[in-house]
C-alpha cells in the first residue's frame, strides 16, 4: 500500500494593485518567520519586480507571433523557483496579486491558486463591510482557505 504524499503550501500574501500588502497567511512552519515590516517590504519590492518584468517582453516577440500578442495579456514574473520553494504569482484583471508559497515539486499550482482566488471573490469581495484596496479581514475567508489547504 502506498502512503499518499502530503505536498505543502506554505503560505499565501496577497497584494494590491498599488503594491500595499493586504493579507498574509502561514500555513506550514517551513519557511523562516518575517516581522510584518518584512511582509510589507516583500509586498511593495515584488510588486516593483513583477512591474519591470512586464515591461522586459522583448517587443520582436509581440508583434512576430501570428496573432500578435495584445499588450494587454504581458504578465509580469509567474514564478520563482528555488531549491526549497516555489512562488507562483496570480495576477487578476484588477491588478491584484495572489502570491502562494510551495515545495518546489508542488503538483497542480494553478488549481490551488485558482480555488484561492475563488474562496477570495466568494468571501471577501462579496462581503458589502470590505473596502476594496484595504487589508482583508474576514474571518469567513480565513476559514475556508484554512479549511481548503489542509484538507488537500
Amino acid at each position: 500500500m502506498r502512503r499518499a504524499i502530503n505536498w505543502v503550501v506554505y503560505s499565501l500574501i496577497i497584494i494590491n494593485k498599488a503594491g500595499g500588502l493586504v493579507y498574509q497567511r502561514d500555513f506550514h512552519d517551513g519557511l523562516n518567520k518575517l516581522s510584518i515590516n518584512d511582509y510589507l517590504v516583500l509586498a511593495g519590492t515584488f510588486h516593483g519586480v513583477h512591474a519591470i518584468t512586464r515591461s522586459l517582453t522583448p517587443t520582436a516577440l509581440l508583434s512576430s507571433s501570428n496573432p500578435p500578442i495584445p499588450r494587454s495579456a504581458i504578465t509580469g514574473i509567474e514564478v520563482l523557483e528555488s531549491a526549497l520553494f516555489r512562488l507562483t504569482c496570480f495576477q487578476t484583471v484588477s491588478g491584484t496579486k495572489f502570491l502562494l508559497f510551495t515545495e518546489p515539486q508542488q503538483p497542480n499550482v494553478e488549481v490551488i491558486m485558482r480555488r484561492i482566488y475563488e474562496l477570495y471573490a466568494d468571501y471577501v469581495m462579496k462581503n458589502p463591510f470590505y473596502q476594496l484596496e484595504m487589508p482583508v479581514r474576514c474571518e469567513a475567508f480565513d476559514r475556508h482557505l484554512l479549511g481548503y489547504v489542509r484538507a488537500r
